[in-house]
């Protein structure tokens, strides 16, 4: 017998979980939220100003790369910056693609409080697809959408999840409005839970569905803080946990109307998230101290784009190689680069010829 999809039920969407047995993962994630507040309140504005700029620019280029779009670190970084009024941080130039997807996870957080509707993430959906021709762009889809694994060449693709058909699209996001926008004394965190499953079930777009559901859920949280103001990425932990988000999701939208087991995931991978922003404050925290200590130096853009890039989480050694790759530009010019950065004393250099690895210089 075929197994149904969650929305083919009849209870359909009447979401239930055991409030009992998700009671430990609240718990800790309550716990966890509560030590990052503890650590950004001994901070200063300028830093917390950092780490938030740090939080947007992670969701953006995560929420992408989970959907195998890979955006420019520093150039998402240099488009919230001049959202964010701190235009001292937009130094890298931009393109319509990556203000689109700024645009979009910042809205979501600092106009927690507007209403969520149709026209609001139609917008989001055309930020998403600039000049897109090949999707129906800022408008539901017209026809039948589904999820796909793709194996050999020579095999079609597997079918893991169809959603519901489109002409009951409109009704569906229209309750899903309703639910939203009303008052709820369901916690803050299982609500974003059941946003984003309910969000990504209906997947009322052709494409973009996953990136806008992460967008619902990441407003649903800004709700439950009542801050514009996050210091964590969900979308950067999913990326991390993707083989278990998928999995998950998978069985959810295969099972009952009972949803116990996405909801105790996705406390779980919030936790996890809330965890790695307390590492990653301290990232912002180094590069505040290094900024400053090197404050009278001139550096170019290129040289600037990519210490931006190294202080901001990137793993491996700094070598020409490697430089090359997060400047973007040839081996000569990333070896002048280097070179210059050493007799500047912002770097120090280790070994010879293309053993040569180059170390910052914080202190």
């Amino acid at each position: 017998m075929t197994r149904l999809y969650i929305w083919e039920r009849a209870d359909w969407p009447n979401f239930s979980y055991d409030a009992a047995r998700l009671l430990v993962a609240v718990g800790n994630a309550r716990k966890a939220q509560g030590r990052l507040a503890e650590a950004m309140a001994r901070v200063g504005f300028a830093q917390r100003q950092e780490a938030f700029l740090e939080t947007l620019t992670t969701d953006a280029v995560e929420t992408s790369k989970i959907e195998g779009e890979d955006l420019d670190y520093a150039a998402v970084r240099s488009s919230v910056a001049a959202r964010l009024g701190m235009p001292h941080a937009a130094l890298t130039p931009t393109d319509a693609r990556t203000e689109g997807v700024a645009a979009m996870v910042l809205d979501a957080v600092e106009n927690y409080d507007k209403p969520l509707s149709a026209n609001r993430i139609f917008r989001w959906h055309v930020e998403l697809f600039p000049g897109k021709q090949e999707i129906i762009v800022g408008n539901w889809r017209p026809g039948p959408v589904g999820v796909y694994r793709y194996g050999r060449a020579d095999q079609p693709p597997s079918t893991e999840y169809m959603a519901p058909p489109a002409e009951r699209v409109v009704t569906d996001m229209q309750r899903f409005f309703e639910w939203f926008n009303e008052p709820s004394d369901t916690d803050g965190i299982v609500r974003s839970a059941l946003a984003h499953l309910w969000f990504v079930t209906i997947h009322p777009f052709e494409d973009g569905n996953g990136r806008i559901a992460r967008a619902i859920a990441d407003m649903a949280l800004a709700q439950d803080e009542d801050s514009t103001r996050r210091f964590f990425s969900m979308s950067r932990q999913i990326r991390e946990e993707h083989k278990q988000y998928y999995a998950v999701l998978k069985q959810t939208q295969h099972g009952s109307l009972d949803v116990t087991s996405w909801i105790e995931w996705f406390l779980q991978c919030y936790e996890r998230a809330v965890q790695s922003a307390m590492e990653a404050l301290g990232r912002v925290l180094r590069a505040n101290t290094f900024w400053a200590h090197h404050s009278s130096v001139t550096f170019t853009d290129r040289q600037r784009k990519a210490l931006t890039h190294v202080l901001h989480g990137f793993k491996g050694a700094i070598t020409t190689k490697n430089w090359q790759r997060l400047a973007q530009t040839s081996r000569e010019s990333a070896a002048r680069d280097l070179s210059d950065l050493v007799q500047k004393g912002v770097l120090r250099s280790e070994g010879a010829g293309r053993s040569t690895r180059y170390e910052l210089l914080e202190h």
